[in-house]
């Protein structure tokens, strides 16, 4: 494999002004990458998650479609990135039961344009460039499903259960074909169940804490019993800039942080914590019901990420107790974020009752 240096390194990525997007965004600014953002600005694209890096002269950003595979080629023979890191996408489960529409337009068609005009710009390049060039795609540990034992690896086979994650998968699919048929240099990243400051707070997390915040109640599906395995978005941040760095075309590689918790567990963690950093007039453990329980929902997810710590010495570093504290603490220093993103549509309404 060509070696890449990160002084040299340039990298054109979607969706980063999301949330997992954004913490990527700053940690290859600060490890000396070129980055030039492309996002929709959709729902959950916010341009403040980025404000950090916005006049830093590595960082550009332009909003487009990533379904407009014409300007997305405009921008490739522009921009001339090393990497190619796709994370745009539609993500939350509870949307994709209501309409799933919209996950197969980003997630599926919105890959293939990518792919599309990633192959045409690679077939452009020289040798040299060629071998240095990869297309990553970022993709979650759903489209494997649920587990009752044990954990997926990276030979797993897929078995989605939502139209989330079967969308996933179908764009998952598309980029190894990509690679196998064309020679295009493509890898694919999973990510367990990931939390942390700036995350949409139409996830369980921020959704619980915003919840309780505004004195509402916090809905738990179920009885809450579903397992997760949960990691700090820096930490994963951390890890896929290694895979910008270090990762091998055609590779799969799985993240996971190695903290299962059930639930309703997290859930009361949650409610101790705000007790604790910004007390109510009751236990805000009072405030939880139980409601009727999603269609298709997954019981457990667990992967191993034994192959990024052997290939790209990656491990976890954040506890969930700690990374949990620092998530909550983050969105009590940041109420105007919260009203911000209220003020652009967010309800704390339940969706994805199903039909």
């Amino acid at each position: 494999m060509s070696k890449r240096t990160t002084e040299a390194g340039r990298v054109l990525l979607t969706g980063g002004c999301g949330f997992i997007g954004s913490h990527l965004v700053e940690r290859l600014i600060a490890e000396g990458y070129a980055v030039l953002n492309l996002d929709l600005l959709t729902y959950a694209g916010n341009p403040e998650n980025v404000a950090s890096v916005e006049a830093h002269p590595a960082y550009r950003f332009v909003q487009a479609d990533i379904c407009d595979g014409a300007a997305f080629g405009a921008l490739l023979a522009e921009w001339h990135p090393d990497v190619v890191f796709n994370l745009a996408a539609e993500s939350h489960v509870d949307r994709s039961i209501d309409d799933a529409a919209p996950f197969l337009s980003t997630n599926i068609l919105g890959v293939h344009a990518l792919l599309e005009a990633s192959l045409a710009h690679w077939r452009t390049l020289g040798a040299d460039a060629q071998a240095a060039f990869r297309f990553i795609q970022m993709s979650t540990d759903e489209v494997y499903g649920s587990i009752a034992e044990g954990e997926f690896t990276e030979a797993s086979s897929y078995q989605p259960n939502s139209p989330y994650a079967a969308s996933k998968a179908a764009g998952d699919h598309l980029t190894r074909a990509y690679q196998v048929t064309f020679g295009l240099p493509t890898l694919i990243v999973h990510a367990s169940n990931t939390y942390g400051p700036r995350q949409y707070p139409e996830k369980m997390i921020p959704h619980m804490i915003t919840c309780a915040l505004n004195d509402r109640a916090l809905p738990v599906y179920g009885q809450g019993m579903q397992v997760r395995d949960w990691m700090y978005v820096e930490d994963l941040a951390g890890g896929l800039a290694r895979v910008v760095a270090q990762g091998r075309p055609s590779a799969i590689y799985n993240f996971s942080g190695g903290q299962e918790r059930q639930n309703i567990d997290t859930v009361r963690g949650i409610c101790r914590l705000l007790d604790r950093l910004a007390p109510g007039e009751q236990p805000r453990e009072a405030a939880i019901v139980f409601v009727t329980d999603r269609p298709g929902h997954d019981f457990r997810y667990a992967m191993s990420h034994a192959r990024v710590s052997t290939e790209l010495g990656w491990t976890p570093q954040t506890g969930f107790a700690e990374g949990l504290e620092r998530t909550v603490g983050w969105y009590l220093e940041h109420l105007d974020w919260i009203e911000q993103v209220q003020g652009r549509g967010y309800r704390q309404e339940r969706i994805g009752r199903g039909r």
